[in-house]
């Protein structure tokens, strides 16, 4: 980071993440963090990105309690999705006409998917579950993954242009 300005944005985003996570943390499956994580990390880049996401995924844990698994989960899983995000950004410059909208929608919706997939196999081996628990584990979090993708799909498909031309007017580079 190079100055105060970093640290603010830094600050200001992560602040946006964890109330979005809290105002929405009601409606099972409606999330805005990823859209939102999504568009810092193509605009700004890998390395505000990995700082947003690291003080994200501690931080929110004040709010909605220290599991260990979620705590691991969002640490590999939310890194992972800035450096997708970040590589993107980087390889399109920042730019966003309908050809990449739909790359990005669909790495977007990929990523959403294997979030739980990731979940599916943190959690069963911290908690060291039998195959037959891990497997019933892994259909249980069905419910939550497909409206998870509708939601992640709608979001990114009609919030990411808004804000990339937000972050654009912002003249923070």
């Amino acid at each position: 980071m190079k100055t105060a300005k970093d640290i603010a944005l830094i600050g200001v985003f992560t602040a946006m993440l964890i109330g979005g996570q809290l105002v929405l943390s009601g409606i099972a499956g409606v999330e805005v963090v990823t859209v939102l994580l999504l568009a810092f990390s193509y605009y700004f880049g890998i390395i505000r990105g990995l700082f947003v996401a690291n003080v994200f995924s501690i931080l929110r844990c004040f709010i909605f309690g220290f599991f260990p698994t979620v705590i691991i989960l969002y640490l590999v899983y939310y890194n992972l999705f800035v450096i997708v995000f970040g590589l993107m950004g980087k390889r399109f410059k920042k730019e966003l006409n309908l050809k990449i909208h739909i790359i990005i929608v669909l790495a977007a919706v990929f990523m959403t998917v294997f979030f739980t997939v990731l979940d599916d196999i943190i959690s069963p081996l911290y908690y060291g579950l039998s195959l037959d628990a891990t497997k019933a584990y892994a259909i249980a979090s069905l419910t939550a993954v497909v409206p998870q993708v509708i939601c992640t799909l709608v979001t990114v498909l009609l919030l990411l242009p808004v804000l990339i031309r937000v972050f654009s007017i912002m003249k923070i580079n």
